[in-house]
């Protein structure tokens, strides 16, 4: 129970709702505990007179109606008072599990781009999905069945020992047996629980990977392959969940026994003791058949209600992994920091912490507000890495990266992220419309800042030539457009931003020599006042930078302007040559 411990601060949160279903479920109890007593009553008035105790037969239809009357009445407002609860606890149960996927969704915003590259996108959509229902059953169903079952029990034991003691207690002996049972039985339950959630996120992750390189599965032919690995995925998850029923089947017919135990008891050791004169009612009897089969439902609950907290327990352990882990990128700064632009790089080295692969060696440039800058160099040489730490990304020791001459730790990362406009070599976009797509760049954009945000990035003319234009709903990661048209749209999104600093990781990869030397001139404007810079492979895009700079193995090989480097023995005169050629062929 000690993983279950993480939701008190919810339980403490609906405190008065719950305390209200407390009272209520007594309430509905005190009525349930009514319909023996009068069932007893009748049958007793009725024995009475067949024995002649009792001759006058109007009374005894008197205290019959009476009876009926109380028995009806008792049981609407039982079920009056059970539905209140119902709705009392199970509508709590809603909230918590809203409040408990909220904050689960914002600590994953908050974790770093390791703990991403780490952990399967499976994996974290089965922890906020299936593991949080697991963990509402708990705070919802078994809650409120837990609590019914302990009122009943105190209730209605309370008053059979008050009734008849001796009978009681050999009514409730099977119940210690079923204790014992119902302990052993929840910790299989518990292991076997983790063991299925396991292999749900196993399943999760293998379906939307599949889902999301269909067109590659496809373009490959491994159908066959694919499936064949999917259903030796599903009969292992199947085997575990067998397993799991195995043990949760044993509950209710273990149960149903020892409550068929007691009933035998009843009726042996009750009429034993009638027949002696130990018990003056008849109806004594009756009404403790009624009370142990009552018991019955809460008895069988007991198993349920264990097996939903055990299993509870199983995905809140998962959940709270998840949520101790810190992220590795603290905002320690809480006053905004206004952002002109200005970028320092001294002598910075940078290794990825999850692979151990040193990108960067001893870079070091300075970029000021209003110039671009732009990066050249081979496929694993480092270009993206400075981009992914301008944006705080990873961590860098304090006075190797610095922002407007502060080191970019002691700068508040929400102003450092909003005075950025990023567009990644891998342009990813959302599943809606292409408005709203740029609009993620700026949410209040105007109809006409789409629009001219979308002529800068050259993107426009695609966009209207869609039979819906501006409100075409894209596919899964923007699979409805062309790789060219997904990075101008992205651009188009950081655009509209107008952000500080721009940074462009070789998002013009995709298209044309026309497009990118109109795209390349609208950002040359925007970027007047801006700082940029510019990652790319083509010389078309980098030759108008103010500075350029070439890397190889994460070291700065040549820097200088496109004139000084094409006149200087090196990697970017080789490149550029080799360009030339290819453009004049």
């Amino acid at each position: 129970m000690k993983e279950l411990k993480f939701l008190n601060k919810y339980l403490l949160k609906y405190k008065g709702r719950l305390l209200l279903g407390v009272v209520i479920t007594i309430v509905a109890t005190a009525f349930k505990l009514i319909v023996p007593m009068k069932i007893g009553d009748s049958v007793t008035v009725v024995k009475q007179y067949i024995d002649g105790e009792v001759t006058n037969l109007a009374y005894v239809k008197e205290q019959l109606l009476i009876n009926i009357l109380l028995l009806l009445g008792a049981a609407l407002l039982s079920a009056f008072f059970t539905f209140m609860m119902r709705q009392t606890f199970i509508v709590a149960s809603r909230y918590i599990e809203y409040d408990l996927k909220n904050e689960i969704f914002q600590h994953y915003e908050k974790l770093s781009l390791g703990f991403y590259k780490q952990n399967r996108t499976g994996d974290l959509m089965n922890r906020i999905s299936e593991d949080v229902s697991k963990v509402r059953m708990y705070v919802g169903p078994a809650l409120m069945y837990g609590i019914t079952t302990i009122t009943l029990f105190i209730v209605v034991i309370s008053y059979m020992f008050y009734t008849a003691p001796t009978l009681t207690l050999y009514a409730i002996a099977p119940l210690p047996i079923l204790s014992i049972a119902i302990y052993r039985l929840s910790v299989l339950i518990n292991q076997r629980s983790t063991i299925v959630q396991q292999y749900l996120s196993k399943l999760t992750t293998f379906t939307q990977e599949s889902f999301s390189g269909i067109a590659v599965i496809k373009a490959y032919g491994i159908e066959p392959r694919t499936n064949a690995n999917f259903e030796a995925l599903a009969e292992s998850s199947k085997v575990k969940n067998i397993d799991l029923a195995k043990v949760q089947a044993l509950f209710f017919p273990l149960m149903m026994l020892l409550i068929g135990v007691s009933n035998i008891l009843v009726i042996y050791i009750g009429g034993s003791r009638y027949i002696n004169g130990q018990i003056e009612e008849f109806g004594t009897i009756v009404e403790f058949l009624i009370y142990v089969n009552m018991l019955t439902w809460p008895v069988a609950v007991v198993g349920w209600v264990t097996s939903m907290i055990q299993q509870a327990e199983a995905s809140q352990k998962r959940i709270n992994e998840f949520l101790s882990t810190k992220p590795k990128i603290q905002n320690s700064v809480i006053k905004p920091t206004p952002i002109q632009g200005s970028i320092e790089f001294n002598n910075l080295s940078f290794t990825y912490p999850d692979t151990g692969i040193t990108a960067l060696k001893d870079v070091s440039f300075t970029v000021s507000p209003g110039e671009t800058l732009a990066i050249v160099g081979n496929t694993g040489s480092g270009k993206s890495t400075i981009l992914e730490l301008i944006g705080r990304l990873y961590e860098v020791e304090d006075e190797m990266l610095k922002i407007d001459d502060t080191p970019i730790k002691k700068l508040n990362l929400n102003s450092l992220r909003t005075s950025i406009g990023y567009v990644p070599q891998d342009a990813f976009l959302f599943s809606d419309s292409i408005k709203n797509n740029i609009r993620f760049g700026k949410e209040n954009a105007t109809d006409q800042q789409v629009i001219d945000a979308a002529k800068n990035a050259a993107v426009h003319k695609n966009i209207v030539a869609f039979s819906k234009g501006y409100d075409t709903v894209l596919g899964e990661r923007g699979i409805t457009l062309s790789g060219g048209q997904k990075q101008r749209v992205s651009i188009a999104r950081a655009i509209i931003k107008d952000p500080q600093i721009l940074l462009f990781d070789d998002c013009l990869s995709a298209v044309d020599t026309e497009t990118e030397e109109e795209i390349l001139q609208n950002l040359f404007k925007i970027s007047k006042n801006k700082t940029t810079i510019i990652v790319s492979h083509r010389i078309s895009s980098v030759k108008n930078a103010n500075k350029i700079i070439v890397l190889e193995d994460g070291k700065i090989l040549q820097q200088g302007t496109h004139n000084q480097l094409v006149n200087s023995e090196g990697y970017y005169k080789e490149l550029y040559a080799k360009q030339l050629l290819e453009k004049e062929m």
